[in-house]
């Protein structure tokens, strides 16, 4: 996946510790009910379609954007689906990143799916019941992102207690 200018600028100050940055998911489904997965070039594996928002880019905007640059699907965000801090990931070139990431149920509007851009191998469009082999990242997004679910916007209630 490229890095975006802005973060190679704070990794130039920053060095190689953590950095807390956004990212954003988008469950794009269409209207068979049918969710769009891409299949990345990193790990050659099936995953839902994400990005780090530019700053000062809305995260919803951030999810069109990104479905489009990836996939040439144009799609409308509906609601969030979840908000969640995730845990760090250190990558192979020794970058530290944290994510809270917001993910965004999204209906297709137009487009034909197809890679886009060279962060695919492949992109599709998969009955919920057909799926590939999917980590639980995706699986559970694209659970509380189901169409026809009526799942309030899911958020991680640990350590609520201690602020009681």
């Amino acid at each position: 996946m490229a890095t975006p200018d802005f973060i190679s600028a704070l990794r130039a100050s920053a060095g190689r510790q953590l950095l807390w940055l956004p990212g954003v998911t988008a469950l794009v489904f269409d209207d068979e009910g049918r969710v769009l997965l891409g299949r990345r070039t990193d790990t050659r594996k099936w995953s839902v379609v994400g990005g780090i928002p530019d700053p000062g880019e809305q995260p919803a905007a951030c999810a069109v954007r990104e479905v489009y640059e990836e996939t040439a699907v144009r799609c409308v965000p509906e609601r969030v689906v979840l908000v969640q801090a995730l845990d760090p990931v250190t990558y192979e070139n020794g970058d530290v990143c944290q994510y809270m990431d917001i993910t965004f149920r999204c209906r297709a509007v137009g487009g034909e799916a197809r890679v886009n851009d060279d962060e695919s191998l492949d992109v599709g469009w998969f009955a919920v019941d057909a799926l590939p082999e999917l980590n639980e990242f995706a699986l559970f997004r694209i659970k509380q992102a189901m169409p026809d679910a009526e799942i309030p916007t899911w958020f991680d209630t640990t350590g609520f207690a201690s602020f009681a």
